[in-house]
């Protein structure tokens, strides 16, 4: 089955249905479930729901199907990358993460693993990570972002997947810019594959979830223990809205790119914008490689304005770009970057183009910009 079908089936249990069954099941509610007596054999049923929920298997069969391989979901993004920094790191088993990428992980990585002890070093995206991997002691974990957030940069997963594990190391590849229908990590060699469920995968802005999918189940099944322990666990409400967002993923997602190249073309054009970057263009310094291994593009771009001042101007003229910081979802928005201390120019504009018609958005924006030059 291709996109569309796998992300409207999802999750769906094989018929025949018996008759008068919802053929929208809604989520189980229920934290507790029925144990029966001391005497009733173990029958790996449901029983607390912190370990499990039916609602969390439908989404987890329906990702994992999407990622090719089991799949565990989180309460947040951060919540599942930081359960693969926990759980694949100790002492003598250091991480290699991006010095460019989301910077809530390096925090992770800098603020909560270093104290113990953990070595932590970064490389850029786009740099020599088989050379960062030659430095001793060797990575237990390599953490890759491709396209990286929010810079756009790419680096080549399969080279680095087979550098890593030369060395010993798992590699794990946040996946939530590129989305399981833009890329799948798995098949290119990682080990691990993490997302922010909350952006293009739910697509509505309303729900905070994120997931870890895993080549081998052993992994898959230390994380599941990791989820328990820690208690990092979903709401099952969220959880069955993030289902039902899936379901419009490929259609969305078809929007979202078609809107992001009309936007990058529009803004190269602008006199106040510069260094605008979509790896969905051809002449992109990103292109030749996200092409080599991304199976579709997204709707996230980023350019530069002057400045600070800019970019408010900017923000403040749209009518159709939401001014806020996540992504991927209907509503198109736009944040400036260096505000949350990303090493990154003043007026560095990350932009996720949503669903709105394509005419309506760059008129939009292209007016916006007009203002600012005004």
């Amino acid at each position: 089955m291709d996109d569309g079908t796998r992300c409207v089936r999802g999750g769906t249990a094989p018929g025949p249905h018996p008759v008068g069954s919802p053929v929208h099941p809604g989520p189980v509610l229920s934290a507790t479930f029925h144990l029966g007596l001391p005497h009733d054999a173990d029958s790996g049923a449901d029983f607390y729901g912190r370990a499990d929920n039916p609602t969390w298997r439908e989404l987890e069969s329906a990702i994992g199907d999407l990622d090719g391989g089991p799949c565990t979901i989180f309460a947040s993004g951060m919540a599942a990358i930081a359960a693969v920094m926990r759980s694949f790191t100790g002492p003598g088993r250091g991480v290699l993460l991006p010095s460019d990428g989301y910077y809530v992980s390096r925090l992770v990585a800098d603020e909560d693993l270093a104290p113990l002890g953990i070595d932590v070093r970064t490389c850029a995206t786009a740099g020599d990570w088989t050379a960062a991997l030659q430095h001793r002691p060797a990575p237990g974990l390599v953490l890759l972002e491709t396209p990286s957030n929010p810079g756009l940069e790419v680096c080549d997963i399969r080279a680095i997947a087979e550098a890593a594990h030369a060395v010993g190391a798992l590699l794990a590849v946040d996946n939530t810019t590129a989305t399981p229908l833009g890329q799948r990590p798995l098949e290119l060699g990682a080990d691990l594959v993490v997302a922010s469920d909350t952006k293009a995968l739910a697509g509505h802005g309303d729900v905070l979830l994120g997931h870890v999918s895993a080549a081998d189940p052993v992994h898959a099944e230390r994380l599941r223990a990791a989820r328990t322990r820690g208690g990092a666990v979903p709401g099952p409400m969220e959880t069955w809205l993030a289902l039902r967002g899936l379901g419009t993923l490929d259609l969305r997602l078809a929007r979202q790119a078609e809107n992001a190249r009309a936007l990058a073309v529009a803004l190269r054009e602008h006199p106040a914008v510069t260094d605008v970057r979509w790896p969905g263009l051809a002449d992109d310094p990103a292109h030749l490689l996200a092409r080599s291994q991304m199976r579709r593009w997204n709707g996230i771009l980023r350019f530069t304005l002057p400045s600070t001042h800019a970019v408010g101007e900017f923000l403040d003229a749209c009518e159709l770009v939401d001014s806020t910081t996540s992504f991927g979802s209907l509503r198109t928005c736009a944040d400036r970057r260096a505000r949350w201390g990303d090493a990154v120019p003043e007026g560095l504009v990350r932009l996720s183009a949503g669903c709105e018609d394509t005419a309506d958005l760059v008129g939009d924006v292209l007016r916006a910009l007009d203002a600012v030059v005004r």
